[in-house]
């Protein structure tokens, strides 16, 4: 009789050109967005007010964009990544559409590429996922890399090949919400004063603030995300690991680091793209997060005289406060340049900016 079970993709399962059809869609409601803001704070005034969103011509209030990532993520889990050991990285991320309340999201991947790493026991997975929402529309686009388990690792499957991905979203392919009006913006409900025109290429935003990861909120957001990667779930299998405890879901990293970058870039109306981004070291329950931002880059938008983009650099913290502790991005080790221990992610995105009238 045939298993009932599904154990997940193991590496050797994995085939470039695979398409892979995820099961279970979601319908984003408003409980899921205020959990959202009870998991991390977040303050964005687009995702907290109707009447603010209507007043920049959207519907109401928006989807977060980041509940919006987690939400297409979690479906590709089951698929992708039950069987991993770390989620890597992304690259090519576009938010494509906005998402509202009562839209539903489904997931579709394509293996790319996959490479055996030397140890034998995994490999790493290339994929891209598309997320669409009722009307087929894409509202999400990326591709991430993962290291997942073997299945036999006596048996060598010398795949090695990976795929070349672009190094940047560049600004002519960044989707702006063609409902988006700032003909009547206001400041006073993000309360911030900086415009486009205000920020500077080099400049540095500490974010001050800092937030605890408890248990119960990593477990709470992998749950809410349906995410079921056994690296966040089953505790007791993780005793068996290089760390001996559950890993904190990378995606909630990027939410915390977000939110406390609200002080500093209030005005920030929504994430466009991401360029990349690595989970540069490991996260668990009781560890601080703090976030800076470093400004990379600064673009016109295509057709829009009223708003412009930041590339930005958001670098997460782990258990040293930025702005009374020395922590460089990278230190030297073994004669290269490895991420400091404390630093946890390296994401390297876009924002859409008003400028000052």
């Amino acid at each position: 009789m045939a298993p009932k079970t599904n154990p997940g993709n193991f590496f050797e399962d994995f085939a470039p050109g695979r398409k892979l059809v995820h099961a279970v869609p979601r319908t984003i409601t408003e409980g899921e967005c205020a959990l959202y803001i009870g998991l991390y704070g977040d303050r964005f005034p687009l995702h907290s007010s109707a009447e603010y969103a209507r007043s920049l011509g959207y519907e109401r209030e928006t989807v977060n964009d980041l509940l919006v990532f987690h939400t297409v993520f979690g479906k590709t889990v089951n698929d992708v990544s039950l069987n991993a050991v770390a989620n890597l990285g992304y690259a090519d991320v576009r938010f494509l559409a906005p998402v509202y309340p009562g839209d539903t999201l489904r997931s579709v991947s394509e293996v790319l590429g996959k490479k055996e790493n030397k140890s034998g026991q995994n490999g790493v997975v290339w994929v891209r996922t598309v997320g669409t929402n009722q009307r087929d529309e894409r509202v999400l686009e990326y591709v991430r890399w993962v290291m997942v388990n073997k299945r036999d690792t006596g048996t060598p499957t010398h795949a090695d090949d990976k795929p070349t991905l672009p190094k940047q979203v560049e600004p002519a392919q960044l989707s702006v919400p063609k409902c988006l009006d700032l003909a009547r913006y206001e400041t006073w409900p993000s309360g911030g004063g900086a415009f486009f025109d205000d920020y500077a290429v080099g400049e540095v935003i500490d974010h001050v603030d800092g937030m605890t990861i408890e248990e119960v909120d990593h477990t709470l957001a992998t749950r809410l995300y349906q995410n079921t990667a056994k690296v966040h779930f089953d505790a007791h299998a993780a005793k068996n690991t290089r760390f001996g405890k559950r890993l904190i879901y990378g995606g909630h990293i990027i939410s915390v680091a977000r939110a406390l970058s609200f002080n500093g870039l209030e005005n920030t109306l929504g994430i466009l793209a991401w360029n990349g981004g690595t989970h540069a070291n490991p996260t668990f329950a009781g560890d601080t997060i703090y976030a800076r931002s470093e400004v990379l880059a600064k673009a016109e938008l295509p057709g829009r005289t009223d708003l412009g983009a930041l590339r930005l650099r958001l670098v997460a913290i782990k258990n040293a406060d930025p702005t009374k502790e020395g922590v460089t991005l990278k230190v030297e080790k073994d004669g290269s340049q490895s991420y400091h221990p404390n630093v946890v992610l390296d994401l390297d995105y876009w924002v859409s900016m008003p400028k000052k009238r």
